[in-house]
């Protein structure tokens, strides 16, 4: 039934700003505080209190629109966003309409096709969290936790440039490794840092014109989003193939269906208007230029730098810049090691797996690049096997200042290349296996293998394996 129809969507993303106070007034913005503890005469709207603009936001804010190449206007009107709700204790919310801080921007994402996509963003503006209504905390009434009233926000807005679910997912996770590289926000979708709108309308394919969108709210999840779009779809899909008429409203997700909500509203609802109590916004080009000079590399140009420098592949090159932190953390243990392709293996491999068993972060993680890198170049030096390397790890996280040499000397992992020492391991499996050491030297040759694993036993694995087959087949000549 799908097949007759295309889907168009375009996206809403509101990022919380990293900032220690709220936009309009000096309250702490620290998640999972007492309800209403963090709240002041400001961000509550009584009656003679004035709103006083959060720099540090406004810096954050052009800092983002820069990176998402958008045009950053110089004048800019925050406005009243009239509503009442139950959270919006001033019965409206401070925003940007007509004059946003920025628009004309993209991002460019891996589509579902395997190719680059560019998707627009029609605009980005700076506004006021709503406060949160909670539901389950009481048997008979709902609560209201003004804590969040006044969290600087930017909201993101996407061209109508998605279509695909995949891609949609694949949006949002490019747009949030950015804000997350740069600093602007820590993108946690489950502390409320990162919500997600989708606007949605259906066309027969093939035809050009929007259909009747819907959007659809209270997405906390990337595979929400997906899954949410993907039902919507059919939802709309199922309805014009009955001859049906799709309602422009706004629709909740509860995790698995979609439900109505209310009508949507449109602009000319909400009653925007220039806030009085806040001057327009005048950024000039010696500000922008100062944000622009404090952007890092970007996830993109670090993926394709690191690749190139450091020959990996293209989910080698993704995985170790999946965040600023851990992409660092590569290039300072390439450096140390001399290897990049062991580099990129133990990150993928034991360290992110001592990471996550431990719940640490890479920037909480007890061994440095320098660290590491010292056992890597026992490995490769082959002083220590592959396997007695990631013995010691443990051993090393638990003696972050030991020596890694001395650790696996200790330990008994250093590999012994000394001939004497493994003639002697050598004379001892011989005499404990006589038979398949007469075969051996008789011209048995697939027995070489069996008495390598006896020697290797014997030495408790330090005997250096290469050695131990030069010196066996020396002694069938």
């Amino acid at each position: 039934m799908t097949g007759q129809y295309e889907f168009v969507v375009g996206l809403e993303v509101h990022c919380q700003l990293r900032t220690a106070s709220k936009i309009f007034c000096g309250c702490s913005t620290r998640f999972g505080a007492q309800p209403n503890s963090n709240t002041c005469p400001v961000c509550l709207g009584l009656p003679g209190s004035l709103p006083v603009l959060n720099g540090h936001a406004v810096e954050l804010a052009v800092r983002a629109a820069l990176a998402l190449n958008c045009t950053i206007h110089p004048r800019s009107i925050f406005a009243r966003k009239n509503y009442f709700y139950p959270d919006l204790p001033k019965g409206y919310q401070i925003s940007q309409f007509e004059q946003p801080l920025a628009t004309n921007g993209f991002v460019t994402i891996e589509s579902s096709t395997g190719s680059e996509s560019r998707i627009g963003i029609t605009r980005i503006h700076m506004e006021e969290d709503a406060g949160k209504s909670v539901h389950d905390r009481f048997s008979d009434f709902s609560a209201v936790d003004l804590n969040r009233t006044g969290t600087p926000l930017i909201e993101i807005v996407s061209d109508p440039d998605i279509f695909s679910a995949a891609d949609a997912g694949s949006y949002l996770r490019t747009l949030k490794r950015i804000m997350e590289y740069i600093d602007v926000s820590d993108a946690n979708m489950e502390e409320g840092s990162l919500r997600v709108d989708v606007n949605l309308s259906v066309r027969p394919r093939g035809t050009t014109t929007l259909g009747i969108r819907t959007e659809i709210k209270n997405l906390n999840s990337f595979s929400g989003v997906e899954r949410a779009i993907e039902i919507e779809f059919a939802r709309q899909s199922e309805q014009l193939a009955r001859g049906g008429v799709i309602e422009q409203q706004t629709l909740l997700w509860d995790g698995s269906s979609v439900r109505p909500a209310r009508a949507k509203e449109e602009s000319h609802d909400y009653r925007y208007f220039p806030d009085p109590d806040l001057p327009p916004l005048v950024i000039d080009a010696a500000f922008v230029q100062c944000q622009r000079d404090m952007l890092p590399e970007l996830p993109a140009s670090r993926r394709r730098r690191l690749k190139h420098e450091h020959n990996l592949t293209e989910a080698e090159a993704e995985q170790v810049t999946s965040t600023a932190e851990l992409a660092t953390y590569f290039e300072n243990l390439a450096r140390e090691s001399g290897d990049s392709k062991r580099a990129v293996n133990w990150l993928s491999g034991p360290l992110t797996a001592s990471m996550n068993a431990s719940g640490l972060s890479v920037e909480s993680y007890p061994l440095s690049p320098a660290r590491v890198g010292a056992l890597i170049r026992l490995e490769s030096s082959g002083a220590l096997s592959n396997a007695a390397a990631r013995q010691l790890l443990p051993s090393l996280e638990a003696n972050p200042a030991a020596d890694a040499t001395e650790l696996a000397r200790r330990e008994g992992l250093l590999k012994v290349s000394d001939d004497d020492a493994i003639l002697a391991w050598i004379n001892q499996v011989f005499a404990e296996h006589p038979a398949e050491a007469a075969r051996f030297v008789q011209g048995e040759r697939k027995l070489q293998g069996v008495l390598v694993g006896f020697v290797m036993k014997l030495s408790g694995g330090s005997a250096d394996p290469r050695k131990v087959n030069q010196l066996l087949a020396a002694r069938a000549e």
